[in-house]
């Protein structure tokens, strides 16, 4: 096992990884930039270390910064957390050229998963059901004509590299292809460096299904059920939920074994999430994310497996201490995102949290780095913390989450509890009657009355 383990991020889930790292009799080490020099996970870790200014790129992307701080305090192992340098393979390989413990993934795994091309080539290799698209990047608009006119419009145009819906675009008729996949290629080249882009079937109500996994890279991998991501704003997830309203148990053992073999014949090591759009019936893969998701505690609360837990178990060689057979899933979770920002324009609202009062209970769990008097600094994600809720069945769950979510009170900055209290009476989202554009279309139509 590993002696020490320094964080590599910050907010919720650096506090989150701390309180894992602890459980486990491991000493920990923050890193944080100047805007967070007062944060929690700084406060309660037993290192700590600034690494720079508060531009990411100068600090939590600063990778000669981090491993320095790993030299100086003596840490043998990293966890990344997720975003920042998370799915960075180059960090894991350079953590590896200095004896140090990457708790992730090999790099291998999360180069050809980072890459959306060649992570769905792997996954038709390993069996798992793909979008009908393109077999690699597109770049001319005869070979997109010719293969929107095989597949069928209305298309849909991606940047091979990143995602949060930039470089996206649909084409619903050819004449509009053209465009689209200049547009596509622009966005793309701006925000990741690579205007590389591909082409794949427009599915036009698709639920977002998300399967939990966890290997050992000893040639042991298993599912842990799926997640329903499903309620999106510009592609970035807002509510998730677990089991999915839309599945049985027989589609849930169905498309989890498929992902687990996969995994397992991988040799996959760590948790990642398969994710996939689900539309009468199908699963279609889009994409892999090879890391800790922000929506985790879902899977935690309905399988009372500790995700983080295993995580630093098997990077430190351990093997998996759960088998396919002994994971149970009891009850329905949900996990609102609560972010710091205006609940109707979405606009971010950094400043000093003047009174916080988070909610308890039975099966009220709140993963959050704030507190009153918590200043959230302008310069990262608006992510202010997550109220994820449980209960026996989906309806009690829902009857929780509405009792939760009535409790929690936030003041000094504008957040987006108002959208939550909204959604969780709203009689679609009781009936589990949504898709991934559902949330969009309800925001436009005005569905959200702040008066």
């Amino acid at each position: 096992m590993f002696d020490k383990i320094l964080i590599a991020n910050r907010g919720e889930i650096a506090l989150r990884i701390l309180r894992a790292a602890k459980e486990l009799g491991i000493a920990t080490v923050a890193v944080h930039s100047t805007a967070d020099a007062d944060a929690m996970h700084v406060r309660l870790a037993d290192e700590s270390v600034c690494i720079g200014p508060p531009p990411a790129r100068d600090s939590y992307l600063n990778i000669p910064s981090i491993v320095a701080a790993c030299e100086i305090t003596g840490a043998d192992a990293v966890h990344p957390g997720y975003g920042f340098l998370s799915e960075n393979a180059r960090f894991a390989e350079v953590l590896g050229h200095h004896n140090i413990g990457f708790i992730g993934p090999k790099a291998e795994h999360i180069r050809v998963m980072g890459d959306k091309i060649e992570a769905k080539r792997t996954a038709k290799r390993l069996g798992i059901p793909c979008v009908p698209g393109s077999e690699g990047g597109v770049t001319e608009p005869d070979e997109a004509r010719r293969i929107a006119a095989d597949i069928g419009y209305p298309v849909l145009i991606k940047a091979a590299s990143g995602g949060g819906g930039r470089g996206m675009k649909v084409a619903r008729t050819e004449a509009d292809l053209e465009t689209a996949l200049a547009t596509a290629r622009t966005e793309a080249k701006a925000a990741f460096g690579d205007d590389a882009v591909y082409l794949e079937k427009y599915l036009e109500k698709p639920r977002h299904i998300e399967v939990q996994v966890l290997g050992d890279g000893r040639g042991n991998a298993i599912h842990l059920a799926e997640r329903d991501c499903s309620l999106q704003r510009r592609h970035q997830k807002v509510w998730e939920e677990g089991p999915s309203p839309a599945l049985n148990a027989e589609m849930r053992e169905r498309i989890g074994g498929v992902v687990a073999r996969a995994m397992q014949e991988l040799g996959y090591t760590g948790a990642g999430t398969v994710e996939f759009l689900y539309e009468d019936g199908a699963f279609y893969f889009i994409e892999m994310n090879t890391r800790i998701q922000v929506e985790h505690p879902v899977t935690e609360m309905i399988t009372g497996i500790d995700l983080v837990n295993e995580q630093i178990r098997v990077a430190a060689g351990a093997p998996l201490s759960v088998r396919q057979e002994e994971v149970r899933v009891e009850g329905h979770a949900i996990e609102c995102r609560i972010n710091a920002e205006h609940p109707a324009t979405f606009r971010p609202s950094p400043g000093t949290i003047t009174y916080f009062h988070p909610p308890g209970g039975l099966g009220v769990r709140v993963d959050s780095a704030a507190f009153q008097g918590y200043r959230i600094p302008p310069h990262y994600d608006s992510l202010m913390g997550k109220l994820i809720v449980h209960g026996r069945t989906r309806n009690e769950c829902l009857m929780r989450l509405r009792r939760a979510l009535d409790e929690f009170v936030v003041d000094g900055v504008d957040t987006t509890l108002p959208l939550f209290r909204t959604l969780v009476r709203n009689p679609d989202i009781q009936n589990g009657l949504y898709d991934i554009h559902w949330l969009e279309e309800f925001l436009k139509t005005g569905g959200l009355d702040l008066a």
